[in-house]
């Protein structure tokens, strides 16, 4: 994949992990932060991928691929969130 297609597809997956997440109660977040989320979420879900499956996942502008990435977005994002929740309870701002 070249340049560009990262880039859209990182926002895309980004996208998609940022709504399954925070469901209707969602903080929008901005483009940039969409990319880098879908990026790094692809990374880690071909990571996950490999260690699941003992397989490599060949990163084609498909809906397999795109499955993945979101997969590897939404647990970085879910971990994100409990790191924060829990950051916010030590320091004594609960919600």
């Amino acid at each position: 994949m070249g340049f560009i297609a990262w880039i859209v597809f990182g926002a895309i997956v980004g996208w998609v992990a940022n709504v399954v997440v925070g469901g209707k109660y969602r903080r929008p977040q901005g483009c940039l932060v969409s990319i880098i989320v879908g990026v790094v979420g692809a990374a880690l879900g071909g990571l996950l991928y490999r260690a699941f499956t003992g397989q490599e996942k060949t990163w084609d502008f498909d809906l397999p691929s795109m499955g993945v990435a979101a997969l590897g977005a939404i647990v970085l994002l879910a971990v994100l969130q409990l790191v924060q929740a829990i950051a916010r309870r030590s320091s004594g701002n609960r919600p």
